[in-house]
């Protein structure tokens, strides 16, 4: 039966084999992704038994403006609404901001978050810059 925290502190190995069972690249830098956590406004993770098998984390103002960072689940447990269940409950906390805001890493993920009410802004693109120490 799995079961959903809202806890910031996680093991650096539990961590990694998430990110890199999705084969996110953060997951080679699991100190890094600890840090990035306990520093975060909220996350929510779930759980089965002591294993970590999905994580959403939401980095905000406190009252204007929301964002989902990362919302990722462990490939064996996809497919069972945990995905939909750690937004959900994410988007209940951010029920009474003026925006929430999301960009998929990867374009085939754009319909689960339009059936979630999320949509294309019209004239806005995502941008990103690399960090310095990043090697890929």
């Amino acid at each position: 039966m799995l079961e959903y925290k809202r806890i910031k502190s996680f093991a650096e190995s539990d961590l990694a084999e998430l990110f890199l069972s999705v084969n996110w690249f953060s997951g080679k830098y699991p100190e890094k992704l600890k840090v990035a956590f306990e520093n975060s406004d909220k996350v929510i993770s779930a759980w089965d038994d002591t294993t970590l098998v999905g994580l959403i984390r939401g980095l905000d103002d406190g009252t204007w403006q929301a964002t989902i960072d990362c919302l990722l689940v462990h490939p064996e447990y996809q497919g069972r609404g945990i995905a939909s269940a750690l937004l959900e409950s994410l988007l209940e906390e951010y029920a009474d901001f003026m925006y929430v805001t999301v960009v998929p890493e990867n374009k085939s993920n754009v319909p689960f978050y339009e059936k979630h009410g999320f949509f294309i802004m019209e004239n806005g693109t995502a941008m990103q810059k690399k960090g310095k120490t990043l090697n890929y």
